[in-house]
C-alpha cells in the first residue's frame, strides 16, 4: 500500500468510525479541537492528518489509536 492509499483508508475509516460513533463532523471537530474544514479534507483525502490530530481524534473517538488504521 502507498501512501496516498494508506491516507485515503484512513480518512474513510475515520469517516465510517464518526458516523458509527453518531457523530457530525462538527461535533467531532469540536471534541478534537480541529476545525470542521480540516476534519473534512481529512476524510477525502486533501490533508493529511499526523499523529497529534490522530490522537486527538482516536480519543474524541473513545477508541485506540490502532482501531483508525483497522482498513479489514
Amino acid at each position: 500500500m502507498d501512501e496516498n492509499e494508506l491516507y485515503r483508508k484512513l480518512g474513510q475509516r475515520i469517516k465510517f468510525l464518526r458516523e458509527n460513533a453518531h457523530l457530525t463532523q462538527e461535533k467531532l471537530a469540536e471534541k478534537c479541537g480541529i476545525s470542521l474544514d480540516y476534519l473534512g479534507k481529512i476524510e477525502v483525502n486533501i490533508n493529511k492528518p499526523g499523529l497529534k490530530t490522530l490522537i486527538k481524534i482516536s480519543n474524541a473517538l473513545g477508541l485506540p489509536i490502532k482501531a483508525l488504521f483497522d482498513f479489514e
